[in-house]
């Protein structure tokens, strides 16, 4: 089975054939499987945007092909208009898109542009709402009589009402105090699980993406030079420094108590394997003591 979704030596030129010509994506080969969760990590500039306004067709390839399930997504007006309501891109602060009089119709707005009759538009509405956490009542009020945070995930639910296969969010916490962002991510994975489609998270956040994502690849300058597992990524801790990406705070913390001869286990980087490495590590103390006779 080909990928969902994927790039071949994906080129694109910024106003190609002027004095102000960028190459914001330099043969970039990019993948993503079906039900896949990643993350697409770099520093601004890096050419994580352009690639992501490539993946459902809002910008065309200089050169290059993007495939969704191994179509070429540019072969035909129709296939072009098909393939954007099977990968939904969720920019970054949606909430500035919000436009009709209620949540409801805000919502709705995606399917009805696919061509939905009003019964399973209601439907894809109502789960939607569901899966971003937000009660029914809220479906009537305007979408600017809301919190900053609900808004979020009217707009989430608006891409989220289309059932793409592809999920891609651009920096979904970015603004939010830690509950909100926590909430946020948790609908995501909510979404991942119920609907097993291939969710691609771009994000600044190396704590983050540790913890949400299966796998990670890093952009730079216009092309991938790591992939994969978040452990195999964050092994590349200089080179990521180099990139100014860094490391999470706790793969950070490890190293060190390593470097000062601590029995602590490398490839740690969420708070929850800290815990469990630092519960186990008193669980050995307390048996050494025990096996010594010290109590």
């Amino acid at each position: 089975m080909p990928p969902m979704i994927e790039t071949k030596q994906l080129h694109h030129l910024y106003s190609a054939g002027t004095p102000f010509e960028h190459a914001a994506l330099k043969g970039v080969d990019f993948s993503a499987q079906a039900g896949e969760y990643l993350a697409i990590i770099g520093r601004t500039g890096s050419g994580k945007s352009t690639l992501i306004q490539h993946l459902n067709g809002l910008l065309k390839p200089t050169s290059g092909q993007v495939l969704f399930e191994g179509r070429d997504i540019w072969e035909s007006k129709e296939r072009t208009r098909a393939v954007r309501f099977q990968v939904g891109l969720v920019f970054q602060y949606p909430e500035y898109q919000l436009f009709e009089e209620t949540v409801y119709k805000d919502i709705s707005f995606g399917p009805r542009n696919m061509g939905l009759d009003e019964g399973e538009i209601d439907r894809r509405v109502r789960q939607a709402a569901r899966f971003v956490g937000l009660d029914e009542p809220i479906l009537d009020k305007s979408p600017f009589d809301l919190s900053g945070g609900q808004k979020r995930r009217v707009a989430i639910a608006g891409v989220i009402a289309m059932e793409p296969q592809v999920l891609i969010l651009d920096e979904p916490t970015a603004g939010l105090d830690p509950a909100g962002a926590a909430q946020i991510l948790e609908n995501i994975r909510a979404y991942h699980r119920e609907k097993k489609a291939t969710i691609i998270l771009v994000s600044h956040s190396m704590e983050e993406v540790a913890r949400e994502a299966s796998r990670l690849v890093v952009i730079s300058q216009g092309s991938i030079p790591y992939s994969g597992t978040p452990g195999q990524v964050f092994a590349h801790g200089p080179q990521l420094e180099e990139l100014g990406l860094g490391v999470p705070a706790m793969t950070r913390v490890f190293a060190r108590l390593r470097s000062m001869g601590l029995n602590v286990p490398a490839g740690v980087y969420t708070i929850e394997q800290a815990r469990d490495a630092v519960l186990a590590a008193l669980e050995r103390r307390r048996a050494a003591s025990s096996e010594k006779g010290v109590v």
